[in-house]
């Protein structure tokens, strides 16, 4: 699969077997997609598949995890590697990955003491669920424009 926009084929792209099962939820877990309503700030805050999608739909957490997904890298070349990404937002998206166990954080000795980045095991087997997204989003791109253009010719408000 290649990305619309470069042309270039995205990471890991027809490699992984993306084959998906669901579970039935447990009456009264969070997971299920059938909430009760009113929805509570409580069942948002305890909601397991919120805390993921939160870190996952952050501007930087899967493009930097598609880029360890590769292999590991260091720090500096983690900054290279990712235009437009200030150094700042790099230190907080490694440590908020590394915290949430997806990326794997290795301080290496030597005359040049280095850290190397990795997708952790935990990190591999979310990306097959967030390169569907991206597949799905990829197919219904002309939907969802379409759907943008209607919206905004109606003047329509929620």
């Amino acid at each position: 699969m290649t990305n619309v926009r470069t042309g270039r084929p995205f990471p890991l792209a027809g490699t992984l077997d993306l084959r998906l099962t669901v579970k039935t939820a447990k009456e009264g877990t969070l997971m299920s997609p059938l909430l009760p309503v009113p929805v509570s700030a409580e069942d948002r805050s305890s909601c397991a598949a919120a805390d993921v999608l939160r870190r996952t739909g952050d501007k930087w957490s899967v493009l930097l995890m598609a880029v360890l997904a590769q292999r590991p890298y260091g720090f500096n070349e983690l900054d290279r590697a990712v235009d437009g990404l200030s150094r700042r937002i790099l230190t907080r998206t490694l440590r908020a990955l590394v915290r949430d166990g997806l990326v794997d954080r290795t301080p290496n000795s030597g005359p040049a003491a280095r850290v190397d980045y990795a997708l952790s095991d935990l990190g591999r087997s979310l990306l097959p669920l967030i390169i569907e997204v991206g597949r799905w989003a990829e197919t219904h791109e002309h939907d969802i424009r379409n759907a943008r253009a209607r919206y905004d010719a109606d003047g329509e408000v929620c």
